[in-house]
């Protein structure tokens, strides 16, 4: 008989894709949003549990807006802390596990190295500290929970770099791209398949709850990104715009971002057996997917430009 696995966050770019994952077959997931899937009403996560009566819990949803963070902390930290400690509450008052998505944000990112889970953290803007905050309160109020940092998300449902990069290009023949904060380009797809196996592992017997990091390999700056995008792109005859290298400095935002976001996933290795994802397939199977979408939004913008 199979059982449910409750998600919170349906209609994020996790969230989609947790609707599809590899799951064990005896799990069936079964993916909220609002106003049911409420993060931030503890009646409607009390509600939500009683009527689908789940083994585990996923976290799905945040508030992802990094730089509108930064004028709107309130509505960050209802979501990325009170919202997790809610569920956290939740699921240890059912006695069920916890899968919450973390973020690399939480780092400075001043350390030459890739960052392990242990590492200090030390946001540098609201959305970082809201969902640093968020860990925090899932500690505190659940022992049973794992949380899952990755980064730098992308997948064909929802707002990305990658669609961004892909929508400028159908406009602009040269583009100016920040070359000096590197991190770890992650598919929407891969995350969704690693919570789907910690899951499984956890409902089977492993105790190995904690914090892990889960991101794409290899490192890559946001310049070098872009051009990955545009050189994928090009196979199927879009436009490939001149990228021009530039500093943080140079592109001022009114939230500050990492210099450094590369995440060690090794102990996720280790407790797991699950290895970071290949975030160049990751970008070919994306593009693939919304081919037409992409298609439809170049030819657009041509026939405007006539």
């Amino acid at each position: 008989m199979s059982q449910t696995v409750l998600i919170f966050g349906a209609n994020g770019q996790v969230g989609r894709e947790l609707q599809r994952a590899d799951w064990p077959a005896s799990l069936t997931p079964i993916s909220l949003a609002r106003p049911e899937g409420d993060v931030t009403d503890p009646a409607a996560i009390a509600a939500a549990v009683a009527r689908h009566r789940p083994v585990a819990l996923v976290n799905a949803a945040a508030y992802t807006a990094v730089d509108k963070a930064e004028t709107e902390a309130e509505a960050a930290f209802a979501i990325n802390r009170d919202g997790a400690a809610n569920l956290a509450r939740a699921a240890a008052a059912a006695d069920l596990p916890l899968i919450h998505i973390s973020t690399d944000y939480v780092f400075d990112g001043s350390k030459p190295g890739a960052y392990a889970p242990t590492d200090p953290v030390a946001p540098l803007g609201v959305y970082g500290q809201s969902k640093e905050a968020g860990e925090r309160a899932i500690r505190a109020a659940a022992e049973k929970h794992v949380i899952l940092r990755t980064a730098w998300v992308f997948g064909p449902h929802g707002h990305n770099f990658v669609k961004t990069m892909l929508r400028l290009a159908a406009a602009r023949p040269e583009l100016r791209v920040v070359a000096d904060q590197r991190g770890c380009p992650t598919p929407a797809t891969a995350i969704a398949d690693a919570i789907a196996q910690i899951t499984g592992a956890l409902l089977n017997g492993s105790t190995a709850y904690g914090t892990y990091h889960f991101a794409g390999r290899a490192p890559v700056s946001w310049h070098g990104f872009a051009e990955a995008i545009f050189a994928e792109g090009q196979r199927y005859g879009w436009p490939v715009p001149k990228v021009h290298a530039i500093t943080t400095e140079d592109f001022p935002t009114p939230a500050r971002r990492p210099a450094n976001s590369v995440l060690d996933c090794s102990a996720l290795t280790e407790a797991f057996g699950i290895m970071p994802a290949d975030w160049r397939l990751g970008l070919i199977d994306m593009l693939a997917e919304c081919r037409d979408e992409i298609g439809a939004n170049f030819a657009a913008v041509s026939e405007e430009k006539r």
